[in-house]
């Protein structure tokens, strides 16, 4: 009997962990079904859940996080998808808005509304979505100088490289404090960091102001990891962007890879593409240019391509290139002229540059620079001649020559027409509040003259080069994206025509894009101008625009 009540007592007991372990297991599976969900609603049916855990046969991964995709496609909120905000229009906020705008430059108190892990536009081309690459990687160190930084753009940058990386490839983020001087910026900034990313951010600070290029340098010094990459303070990462700037380096040390550098509005936060990729140059100023595409990179949005300069502020190197290059000149001050002298040196010592479309970084570009000058004089100008005496050869008396403009004088555009671009249908002219490159062309009343500040700039030219640009100024009308209703955009002059091209009809009133073949259109409630495809019926594309110059 005593035998029989211990069998009933084991097969109990038995039946017990049958049934627990069956309902552990279906709890695990239903507690996980929505992730799963998730993940197979974010991905093309051909790709596996977690494939980036997989070996190819090839060795490569898919490194792409689905689940993160679909959350954020989700996501609702101020700034949310990387959509414009809009402050609530209230005195004590304009007053709030104002200081915060001297002392930054961009639109700091909108900042302040947006989740510092906000969801952004994908931008990438849609090639690279799924697309494979080395499974076996280097860790990276993230190197983020920041001078004086606003809280919430440098904490929401650090957020979108720990969010947005593999946590395999992410070894370290570094922020260089070139000596700031806000006191948010020291104990708080040391206490969220400890908090928020323990032992994978951290600060090193600069004794003294120091200059963006030298802050570069020391945080660079401080890293441990075989890849750099350098970011500004005011940046948001795009969706997967490190393994195709990682696989590049992996596959020739020498390869440094530049990520395409979206434009993150300095009033609205709008995320936006800044084009499709252009070629970096300068000209003999050595004012940075960007040229289009030749016609063999055009036709693969997708793949690298070779560029003679970089912009600056983002690239990933090996920290052995990097080092025996001598890294940046400590000669040069504050900023100015360091991505030249780079360039040249990664070119001329046999190495690579390529932009790689599939990584996408945003960036804010200020409006002005809020900061004064630190009393290093010209600083620019000095780094420029420097750069060229050292790298340009026989090239450099292009750049240092006094007396350049006599020597070697300027071919002179003739100016087809001249003026305001007004609207037929509404009466109200084209107009650019802020003359800076980046911003977006709008509409406004028609001023009287063209020298309105409180309107914006309404005088503009038409060139014999096509180019619809400032009477004196170096920018021009440019259109970066391919798509209905794609804005119009300041961008400097680089007289390669391209996307900087118009043709003005004077017979239909219309204002032309040849390489998108649209038309400039408006919406008038908005007072937005944009393109749209031409036609004849629509008066929201006609326009008179100034007078006939005679040349």
């Amino acid at each position: 009997m005593a035998l029989g009540r211990w069998l009933r007592r084991r097969l109990v007991l038995l039946i017990g962990c049958v049934f627990g372990g069956a309902f552990m297991l279906l709890s695990y599976i239903n507690s996980s079904s929505s992730e799963l969900e998730i993940a197979q609603l974010a991905q093309p049916s051909s790709i596996q859940l977690a494939k980036h855990f997989i070996d190819n046969v090839d060795g490569k991964i898919d490194w792409e996080d689905y689940v993160q995709l679909a959350a954020d496609s989700v996501r609702q909120g101020p700034g949310e998808q990387g959509e414009a905000f809009y402050l609530p229009t209230d005195n004590s906020v304009d007053h709030k808005k104002d200081m915060l705008y001297k002392s930054n430059g961009f639109n700091a108190l909108a900042s302040d509304y947006l989740a510092l892990n906000r969801s952004i536009k994908d931008l990438r081309p849609k090639q690279c979505i799924g697309r494979s690459y080395l499974a076996k990687l280097e860790k990276v160190s993230v190197v983020i100088p920041f001078y004086n930084e606003h809280w919430s753009t440098l904490l929401r940058t650090v957020h979108s490289v720990v969010n947005r990386s593999p946590v395999e490839l992410l070894q370290e983020v570094i922020l260089a404090d070139d000596f700031s001087d806000k006191p948010f910026l020291k104990q708080p900034l040391e206490a969220y960091v400890r908090d928020t990313w323990p032992g994978l951010v951290r600060i090193v600070r600069a004794q003294k102001r120091e200059g963006l290029i030298r802050a570069r340098l020391l945080g660079s010094k401080a890293a441990i990891s075989s890849v750099l990459v350098f970011l500004d303070s005011h940046s948001e990462c795009g969706y997967n962007w490190l393994p195709p700037l990682l696989e590049p380096v992996a596959l020739n040390y020498r390869t440094v890879t530049c990520p395409f550098v979206d434009v993150i509005d300095h009033s609205t936060f709008l995320y936006r593409l800044q084009d499709h990729g252009a070629r970096g140059s300068f000209d003999w100023e050595l004012y940075y240019k960007r040229l289009p595409l030749l016609p063999e990179d055009a036709a693969h949005p997708d793949l690298p391509f070779n560029s003679p300069v970089m912009a600056g502020g983002y690239f990933a190197i090996s920290t052995k290139w990097f080092w025996e290059l001598g890294g940046y000149d400590e000669g040069l001050d504050i900023w100015g002229g360091e991505q030249y002298e780079l360039s040249f040196k990664i070119w001329q010592c046999g190495g690579t540059l390529i932009d790689v479309p599939c990584s996408h970084v945003g960036h804010i570009y200020r409006e002005f620079s809020p900061f004064v000058n630190p009393g290093a004089g010209d600083f620019v100008g000095r780094n420029y001649k420097r750069v060229a005496e050292v790298w340009m050869d026989e090239y450099k008396e292009y750049v240092i020559a006094f007396d350049q403009s006599v020597r070697y004088p300027p071919v002179e555009v003739v100016d087809v027409r001249e003026g305001e671009i007004r609207s037929i249908q509404s009466g109200l002219c084209v107009t650019v509040q802020f003359v800076v490159e980046h911003s977006v062309v709008g509409l406004a009343d028609c001023s009287k003259g063209h020298d309105d500040a409180a309107v914006g700039e309404q005088f503009f030219k038409y060139t014999t080069r096509k180019e619809i640009k400032f009477k004196n100024r170096r920018l021009c009308f440019d259109v970066p994206e391919n798509r209905l209703k794609a804005p119009v955009i300041l961008y400097s002059c680089h007289d390669m025509q391209g996307n900087q091209a118009w043709r003005y009809n004077s017979k239909t009133m219309q204002i032309v894009h040849p390489v998108t073949n649209m038309c400039l259109d408006a919406d008038f409630s908005r007072r937005e101008v944009f393109m749209q495809s031409c036609n004849l019926n629509l008066l929201s594309q006609r326009w008179s625009f100034g007078a006939i110059v005679d040349s």
